[in-house]
This record gives C-alpha cells, structure tokens and sequence, in this order.
C-alpha cells in the first residue's frame, strides 16, 4: 500500500518543521489586504506559524509578518489568530 505523503512547512517564527494542520495560514493577497486562511488554498504570499499563543505573540512582538508579507500587519489579524489555535 502506498503511503501518502504529509505536508511539512516551517513556521517563520521558530523555525520548526511541523505538518500543514498544526500551522496557521496568514496571507497577503493581490490586493494588498492581509487574511487568515484557514482552507489553505488561498492565492497570494504565505506564512505559517506555529498554532501556540506564545508564538504568535512573539511574531507580533518582532513585526515578522510585516517583514515576510512585505506589508503591515493590523492587531486585529493576531486577535484573529489567537482565537483560531
């Protein structure tokens, strides 16, 4: 039987290799507007990060979002994230 392969990404805040559903989604669209994607499928540039509070209250801290979105990132969107772990 043939074994079927599990998304590994890697959270831009602990660097830790982890599977796609213990990851959240954050995504800068087209437009410019930034959205949590909770499906995993929504175009535009991505960042995964680790569902754990301390995290994303690290990555809020460090602006790393603004850094890897190339756009900054509202306090609603980690109020969001928060209440998604």
């Amino acid at each position: 039987m043939k074994v079927k392969k599990i998304p590994m990404r890697m959270c831009v805040v602990s660097h830790e290799k982890l599977e796609k559903k213990d990851l959240l989604r954050v995504v800068r669209t087209k437009d410019g507007e930034v959205v949590l994607d909770l499906t995993g499928k929504l175009n535009g540039k991505g960042a995964y990060l680790k569902k754990d509070q301390e995290v994303i209250l690290k990555a809020k801290k460090s602006k790393i979002l603004d850094r890897t979105l190339e756009v900054e990132v509202k306090d609603d969107i980690y109020e969001e994230l928060i209440n998604n772990i």
